[in-house]
This record gives C-alpha cells, sequence and structure tokens, in this order.
C-alpha cells in the first residue's frame, strides 16, 4: 500500500443465517490474517445480532403487530400463539438469557410447566424423564426453550415471512439456482420483515466502522440471499464502498458464474482461499495494482463477467494465516440449545465451539462423490502443532471458552496423534471435537490418548454400510473396519457420530436396506451414538459427476445455467427409487438414537414392501467380540498417561526364600492400581516412568524401551511386556501410539 493512500478499512460480515451456538469461523480466521498484514478490519455476525433484535420483548411486538397488519389466514396453532402474544412478550426475554447462559436459575421456572406458553412442538416432546433423568434439570429446560423457540420459528414461517429459518434463511432460493432469474424476483420485491431487521443492522455497523470494502461471506446457500440483500442496500445507500463475496457456496457453485446481473449487488466476487485475492484486491483498490493481476476474482467489465486470475502470487500457508480474531463478536451472547436429546448429536447446536483447522484440504481425498478436484479438498497442508496449541491458547484467552471444534474435511490420525502429545505436555485443559475417516489407524491406544487430551466426539463418514458400494465411492475402508473403530472410540470415552448416505449410483433396494441393518447393529452395540442421513447429490466436480458413465448414470442434459452449476440430476438406470426410502430411513435413526426400537422389525419403518436384510443378526456383534488387538509397531511411542507410581522394594518370602522385589502403586483419576515385579525389572521400569509422560522431553519408542531393558543386563523383553504387569498397565493408561 503506497504511503499516502488512505488506509483500507474492512468489515467482514456473516450475512443470516448459520448458527445459533457459536459464530461461523470465516471471518475470524480472516480477520486474524488481517491482523498479521497491520490491516484495519472489523467483522459483524449479523445472523445471530438479527436473532437477538427479533427474540427479545420488542422484537416481538414488532412481529405480532406485523402479523395483525398483514392479517393472513392462520392455522388454529398460529392463531393460538398470536393469542398468547402478551405471554410469549413476558417469557422472551428471560428464555434468551438462560440461553445465553446468564440466568440458570430459570431452568426451575422452565421445567415446572405452565410457565412457557406452549405451541404444536411441544407434542413432540419425548419420555423427557427417560432422555434427561431426574436430576438434568438444566438440559430438560435447554429443550423445552428450543421448542418454544422453534415455536415461534413455525409462527414466522407461516405468518410473515416463510424463507426464515434458524440456521438458513431463503435457502431454496440458492439452492440449485442454475439462473439468477429467481433470486432476482425476489431481490427486486418489497424487503421482508426480516430482511428490515437485517438491514437496520447492517446500517448500524456500516456507520459504526465506517469501512471502505464489506466482505460477505456465503458458506451455505441458506445466506446467499441475504448477503445479496446487503450488497443491495450498501450500492442503494453507500455507493463508495466496494462490496466482494466469497465463501464455499461461491467456492462449489459459481466458478462458471456467467450472469452480470449478480453485480449489481456487490462489486466482486473471489473464488477458494480469501486471503491471498482479498490482499491484491485491496492493492487494485488502491490503484496499485491492475484487474488483470487480481487472484481469482469475478468482476463486470463493459456489462460482462469478467475472471481475472493474472498473479502469480501464492496462497497463503497454513501457519502463515495469523491466528483467528473472535473479537468485535458477541461471543457470550450467542445460544446453546438442544434440538435432539441425543447427547452427541447435540454437539452441533449446544455449547460455543471455537473454530479452527488442523490441515487444510483432506489428506485421503479419493472418495468419489466427493469435490476432491476443487482446492478447499485437494490441496492438503497440515499445520503445525506447536503453531495450533499457540492459537488454541490465545483464542481460549480471548474468547473465554475452552471448547474446540476442528473443521476439518478430515483429520489425520498422526496429526490428531502429535496435537494430543502437545496438549498433554502443555497441561492445557480444553474440550475437543472434529471429523476423521473410519481408518485403521484409529487404534485403541490412540483413542484413549486423544480422550486423555479432551477429546469428546468424532464424526465421520460411514456414508453406504455396503462394502460394494464402498469400494465404488473409493472410501477406504469396510463396514467391519468402521465398527471396529467407533468402537475403540466408544470405549474410550468418545462419542461417534455417522454420516450416512443413500441412493448411491446404482445402488438396490437391498442394499439400501441392508446399510439400514448395519446402522440398526452399529447403535444397538452402542458404538455409534448419532447418526444423519442425506441422499446422494450429484456434483459437477466430483469424480462422478465428471464421469457418470464409470458409475453407470447419467446426466440430465441440460444447458448450463448462468449462475450456479455445482448440483446435477442423476439419471440412475440400474438402481432404485432412492427418494423412497428418506422417511422411514430417518424416522427409525430417529428412535435408534434415543435408544429405542432395536427389536422392531426393519418393515415397520417403510408403508411399502421392502427387501429382507441379508446381514446376520449379530454380525457387528461378532466383529466386535474378534477385533484382536494387533502388536505396537517397534516405532510407535510408548506413553504412560497417568501420575508417577509409589515404588517400595519389599522382601517376599516364597518357599522359605526371601527374594528381592519392586511394589508399583499407582493412583489413576478412577482408583488404585498394584502390582509387583522382580526388583531388577522394577528398578528398570520405575527409572523409565518419568521419561513416558508428555512434557518431559524425551521420546521413548518401543524400540528403545526394548534396547533400554536390554542394557540394564535384563533379557526376555517380549516376555515381560506380554507379563501381568505390562498387561495391567495397558488397560490403565499405557499407551503405544
Amino acid at each position: 500500500m503506497a504511503k499516502n493512500e488512505p488506509q483500507p478499512r474492512v468489515l467482514f460480515i456473516t450475512p443470516p443465517f448459520t448458527q445459533l451456538n457459536t459464530p461461523y469461523p470465516a471471518t475470524a480466521f480472516l480477520k486474524g490474517f488481517m491482523n498479521s498484514r497491520h490491516i484495519a478490519s472489523s467483522q459483524a455476525d449479523l445472523g445471530i445480532e438479527v436473532i437477538l433484535e427479533l427474540f427479545s420483548p420488542a422484537g416481538f411486538s414488532l412481529l405480532f403487530g406485523e402479523i395483525e397488519r398483514l392479517n393472513p389466514s392462520l392455522s388454529a396453532n398460529a392463531r393460538r400463539m398470536v393469542q398468547l402474544s402478551d405471554a410469549y412478550k413476558g417469557t422472551i426475554g428471560p428464555v434468551i438469557a438462560f440461553l445465553q447462559g446468564r440466568n440458570p436459575e430459570m431452568a426451575h421456572r422452565i421445567c415446572s410447566g405452565g410457565w412457557l406458553p406452549e405451541g404444536s412442538r411441544f407434542n413432540q416432546t419425548t419420555d423427557l424423564d427417560h432422555d434427561f433423568g431426574h436430576l438434568g434439570i438444566h438440559d430438560r429446560a435447554k429443550h423445552l426453550a428450543t421448542l418454544y423457540l422453534e415455536d415461534i420459528g413455525d409462527l414466522i414461517t407461516e405468518a410473515v415471512d416463510p424463507h426464515f429459518g434458524f440456521s438458513r434463511y431463503a435457502e431454496r432460493l440458492g439452492r440449485s439456482a442454475s439462473t439468477f432469474d429467481v433470486l432476482q424476483e425476489a431481490l427486486l420485491a418489497p424487503g421482508s420483515f426480516i430482511d428490515t431487521l437485517l438491514t437496520g443492522l447492517l446500517e448500524e455497523k456500516i456507520n459504526r466502522y465506517n469501512p471502505t470494502l464489506v466482505a460477505l461471506t456465503v458458506p451455505f446457500p441458506g445466506n446467499l440471499y441475504a448477503a445479496l440483500r446487503c450488497g443491495q442496500w450498501i450500492h442503494q445507500n453507500r455507493p463508495g464502498i466496494k462490496t466482494v463475496m466469497g465463501g464455499g457456496f461461491v467456492n462449489t457453485e459459481l466458478r462458471s458464474l456467467s450472469d452480470p446481473r449478480v453485480f449489481d449487488y456487490v462489486d466482486f466476487i473471489t473464488l477458494d482461499d480469501g486471503e491471498a485475492p482479498l490482499l491484491l484486491l485491496l492493492e487494485h483498490l488502491s490503484g496499485a495494482l491492475s484487474r488483470e493481476m487480481l487472484k481469482r476474482t469475478f468482476t463486470r467489465t463493459n456489462g460482462i463477467v469478467a475472471f481475472f486470475n493474472g498473479s502469480a502470487v501464492p496462497d497463503i500457508r497454513q501457519d502463515d494465516t495469523g491466528t483467528p480474531d473472535y473479537s468485535d463478536l458477541p461471543t457470550h451472547s450467542y445460544l446453546s440449545v438442544i434440538e435432539v436429546a441425543n447427547p452427541m448429536h447435540r454437539l452441533w447446536s449446544d455449547g460455543r465451539w471455537n473454530k479452527l483447522m488442523l490441515a487444510h484440504g483432506c489428506y485421503w481425498r479419493k472418495c468419489t462423490f466427493c469435490d476432491i478436484t476443487l482446492d478447499y479438498i485437494s490441496r492438503y497442508e497440515p499445520g503445525r502443532v506447536s503453531l495450533i496449541c499457540d492459537r488454541m491458547e490465545a483464542i481460549s484467552a480471548q474468547t473465554g471458552h475452552h471448547g474446540f471444534h476442528f473443521t476439518d474435511e478430515a483429520a489425520p490420525p498422526a496429526l490428531l496423534r502429535e496435537l494430543a502429545l502437545e496438549i498433554l505436555r502443555r497441561k492445557i485443559t480444553v474440550v475437543w471435537w472434529t471429523n476423521i475417516r473410519f481408518e485403521k489407524n484409529f487404534t485403541r491406544d490412540l483413542c484413549m490418548l486423544l480422550y486423555k487430551s479432551g477429546c469428546i466426539a468424532v464424526s465421520g463418514g460411514l456414508e453406504v454400510a455396503s462394502d460394494r458400494i464402498l469400494k465404488l465411492i473409493n472410501k477406504g475402508v469396510t463396514v467391519a473396519q468402521v465398527a471396529r473403530v467407533a468402537g475403540h472410540f466408544t470405549r474410550a470415552g468418545i462419542m461417534v457420530h455417522a454420516y450416512l448416505m443413500y441412493g448411491f449410483p446404482s445402488q438396490t433396494a437391498r442394499e439400501t436396506i441392508d446399510s439400514l441393518e448395519v446402522v440398526r447393529q452399529l447403535f444397538m452395540q452402542g458404538v455409534v451414538q448419532s447418526g444423519f442421513w442425506h441422499q446422494f447429490a450429484l456434483t459437477a466436480h466430483s469424480p462422478v459427476g465428471l464421469d457418470p458413465g464409470r458409475f453407470g448414470i447419467e446426466r440430465e442434459n441440460k444447458d448450463p445455467g448462468s449462475f450456479a452449476n455445482n448440483d446435477l440430476v442423476p439419471v440412475d438406470r440400474t438402481g432404485c427409487d432412492h427418494g423412497a426410502f428418506s422417511e422411514g430411513l430417518k424416522k427409525s435413526l430417529f428412535n435408534y438414537m434415543h435408544g429405542i426400537c432395536f427389536d422392531f422389525p426393519l418393515q415397520e419403518w417403510f408403508d411399502f414392501r421392502i427387501p429382507r436384510t441379508t446381514l446376520a443378526p449379530g454380525f457387528i456383534r461378532d466383529v466386535l467380540l474378534h477385533d484382536a488387538s494387533e502388536e505396537p509397531a517397534k516405532t510407535s511411542r510408548v506413553v504412560w498417561l497417568e501420575g508417577l507410581p509409589n515404588v517400595s522394594f519389599p522382601v517376599r518370602q516364597k518357599k522359605g526364600k526371601k527374594i528381592p522385589s519392586a511394589r508399583f502403586v499407582i493412583q489413576t483419576q478412577q482408583q488404585e492400581i498394584t502390582f509387583h515385579t522382580g526388583e531388577p525389572a522394577g528398578t528398570w521400569l520405575a527409572e523409565l516412568f518419568p521419561t513416558l509422560i508428555p512434557g518431559n522431553g524425551e521420546l521413548v519408542t518401543l524400540d528403545l524401551m526394548e534396547a533400554s531393558y536390554r542394557a540394564a543386563g535384563l533379557d526376555d523383553f517380549k516376555g515381560f511386556w506380554d507379563g501381568p504387569a505390562i498387561r495391567l498397565l495397558r488397560e490403565h493408561g499405557l499407551v503405544c501410539v
């Protein structure tokens, strides 16, 4: 930037809506990068701010006033809620404060019954005593308060704005919008009630921060429309401010954009990682760089869409992007809600999770349904563990929250091992969860190490629980392997969520039902706690989309659109009517996640005749029973996860002979364990113990341990390793990773 040029001021905005419980991380990541380059920036999550504006006594007065003004034809449930408007206005303030964690005592009032007005959502409650027990009053209250919010959401959708949703807004307009026509029509129409709240808050942010550039992140189709509404307001009311749009939706859907009307709402659109394109865009706006030297940037030139990518500046390395900065986001104002009582499923909506990435891209990048040709998947670059932990400590200090969600496509086992060891070495107290592949390297020992470092949950793609389809997907796992790995996590105390897919090309009805039977058995055996079914979607940048014939399908023959062009329509002539299974799959899973209905025949979930499963009823049980532990590699690191033992050297009597021995007493977190060895082996082991604890500066591998054993004049290391002392230690915290 030239010295005499006015310094740029960037305002990063997350438009409505993404999630209620924690900030979407894109703006915090980019603000952290701007900090590293000494560029002034601010950020705002207009999603949570619109929610808090609306879900307040004043907001409810406006809402019910708007319903009265519009005088729509309402259902009986909505009419009842309108008649209870005073009750809603009187309860919304305390409910929001409770869900923000500022008013915990309200749990008793919420659970007592008769205080919250109840709409139709309360008819869906399950056995709350079963779900929460008699003492889980706080969680029960969260669940009831969530139903209360969802009731109001239903009323807004029915009476005021059909586009409303707590984690998406006008999603239908953004999903599969191959042309801009529908969005254009909506944007040219008068703004809705929600739009008015949004633009009022946007104006407040513009006046406060006085930016020269507003950057709008669009991770999902459910916040595209609101992003364009923001750009429209800026163009009409602050034409001197430039606007740029990027994010996950843009990166996948708009790569062949050709409709110039989009640029009536935003000035620039960038693809893939935003750091380098933003830096170059700021240089261009200052006059120091020509348009031709921008990076992966669309704009309108002479009435047509032009794409500029002349810069040779490389993307910013993961280690050089700076520490995400959550300042100027209301991190203590987000709402922790519980939509489903399932303890794993709730992680997406309950808790203030700081978002971080361990690596850029995916280390596997082979799944045939995935957009593996795009940068966010294909360019794998792991971060340095020491830097990741530095960032964790800095973010915890800034936000006051010590929970982390690593949003990687799939976290590599080796990187997770090093992260866990570094967390233990630094003695950081954190809670974290992430996405994984169910690969064999997640051994029992590694899962124990991850749990000790604070890991509480993992989510991974089981996808279609059929070995034939898994091979077509190129997932690199089998159903049996998934079961074994899920068992390792669960036995270590880590919850497991499975992403499930139906409708992959050539999948038959029997394979779908066999997949459901696998899922039933996984839940029944308790090795998977949560799941989500989604129907296969054909995308332009996946191997299936690029070569559909190889997978036995065709792409619907239609001209590419001028706007979004990632979602394609598959024509599968070999499989079945996949959509017919949707309701039954989801209904059965809902019950399995609540720990019930395992004894129901699979036919119970469907209103049409289904094939019988070919899977043995004890298949998963037998896989788990025969999960023999593999011998650890000689290069495995040996780690002790508990405290140092108390060692004494008593002389034991055996058949009249005095035998010198060593006695070890260890206080683990849960119990006291005691064992004896011979004196020479005990002396060696007592000296070895401190070196096995993370943070003591030594790296002890199994082969080095054996060499040390022999150097102490001892022999038969294998006999000692397989003996009772090591077996006991292996059960209580000695791991090989």
